[in-house]
């Protein structure tokens, strides 16, 4: 496919999106807000263990680097949980797999609250990765299905609320219980969570209209199947660096960001609660992104939000790391909060457009990146803080993401160049 071709087909998707989009018939207010509520049980159960890494390393005998596992584990089993719950999506209806995801998450997160020892846990935040897997990409490609692509990324900002803030209270709830040395009562309300929005989707899901329970039914062999439609996804360029972006983004942030709370921890003396609460900030930061969104989307354009993201991430890293004084990562993890979600959600909305034709497929393969991504920055970032430090973490993720951030902002100028030139 030449280039103009790829343009006018990419123009001709989304034209008919938003011809059947305003043809359609209506979709229940509740049901991007009960996204976002599982989002946000999503978000707590990824983020709750960062503040508790001190504790639980003083309580079960272990390094930091070790006890970093609980984080390293749930994000590979997240990441590559996407594989199966993407094609699941497209093949039973999306919302209805949300809401099962959501009440196996209530299930295994009951598990880590109940780990009897560390192996345990380990094994049970294995497994709450895997079944968390179910709720943020598969709504993102839901969201893709049923909102034409010129209102999405504000829709896409506002559903991304829960998330948000469930990062944000799970550093918050992490530390707290952190402090009150009972690291398994998140867990446990976390279950609870999940149950009440787990059977709130599913009786939602009977009265959806037909277009958002739309079910691809293909032919031939599941695996076979799963493995071609995600061929297709690669097959594309711009897939494949959209992909790489949020890979690369995943390891250089998240690497340095699951060590915030525990660096001003021992660095300035603050309780793990007060850490907590700092790193808090981060969703305030994305929550401000979120109500902004429609006003940066417009005055920046995709390009300007990737590039002054990267710009506010290393930003915040470095002075989080060289901070002389504690008070200095208020404004770090605030200003964290807003470049990630500039730069991510630009990447997220390059991700429902990447294969509209396999949307759940192609949002699941973005979503495997970034975790993939985390899980090898964390795994990295666990076994070298021990030798080189907290400070040289926070350096290298800064550099990192802020290189990716740029790349990927050029690749956009590029991209857009070529489609104007093509339609001229």
């Amino acid at each position: 496919m030449t280039q103009t071709d790829h343009t006018t087909h990419t123009q001709q998707t989304r034209e008919a999106e938003g011809a059947v989009a305003a043809q359609i018939a209506p979709i229940s207010r509740l049901a991007v807000p009960l996204l976002s509520l599982a989002a946000f049980g999503s978000g707590v159960s990824l983020r709750v263990s960062d503040p508790m890494l001190p504790q639980l390393a003083r309580e079960f005998g272990l390094s930091l680097g070790n006890v970093s596992l609980v984080i390293t584990v749930f994000s590979i089993a997240y990441g590559l949980s996407q594989l199966l719950f993407g094609p699941l999506g497209d093949r039973y209806g999306k919302y209805f797999i949300i809401a099962c995801g959501s009440l196996s998450c209530a299930l295994t997160s009951a598990f880590c609250g109940l780990a009897p020892d560390f192996s345990s846990l380990l094994i049970a935040r294995l497994l709450a990765g895997a079944t968390a897997a179910s709720i943020i990409p598969l709504s993102m490609a839901w969201i893709g299905d049923v909102i034409a692509y010129e209102d999405r990324q504000p829709v896409l900002a506002r559903f991304l609320i829960g998330q948000i803030l469930g990062l944000a209270a799970g550093v918050l709830v992490g530390g707290l219980a952190a402090d009150a040395n009972n690291w398994r009562l998140p867990f446990l309300l976390i279950a609870v969570l999940f149950l009440v929005v787990g059977i709130a989707l599913l009786r939602l899901n009977r009265t959806l209209p037909a277009h958002a329970r739309r079910q691809h039914r293909a032919e031939g062999a599941a695996i076979p199947r799963m493995i071609g439609e995600f061929r297709q996804v690669l097959s594309k360029p711009w897939a494949r660096m959209v992909l790489i972006s949020v890979f690369l983004e995943g390891a250089f942030l998240y690497g340095a960001f699951a060590f915030i709370a525990s660096h001003v921890h021992h660095t300035f003396g603050l309780s793990l609660t007060a850490s907590g609460a700092l790193v808090m900030l981060f969703g305030l930061g994305g929550f401000v992104f979120a109500m902004l969104s429609r006003i940066l989307v417009r005055r920046l354009g995709e390009a300007g939000l990737s590039r002054w993201g990267g710009g506010f991430l290393a930003i915040s890293l470095w002075g989080i790391g060289f901070a002389p004084v504690w008070w200095w990562a208020v404004a770090g993890c605030f200003l964290a909060g807003l470049g990630f979600y500039m730069f991510h959600n630009t990447l997220q909305i390059n991700a429902t457009q990447m294969a509209p034709e396999r949307r759940g497929a192609a949002v699941a393969a973005f979503a495997s990146s970034f975790f993939i991504g985390q899980s090898v920055g964390v795994g990295i970032a666990g076994a070298l803080v021990e030798r080189i430090g907290t400070v040289n973490v926070m350096f290298a993720g800064g550099l990192g993401v802020l290189a990716a951030a740029l790349n990927f902002s050029y690749r956009l100028r590029k991209r857009a160049a070529a489609q104007r030139q093509s339609s001229a």
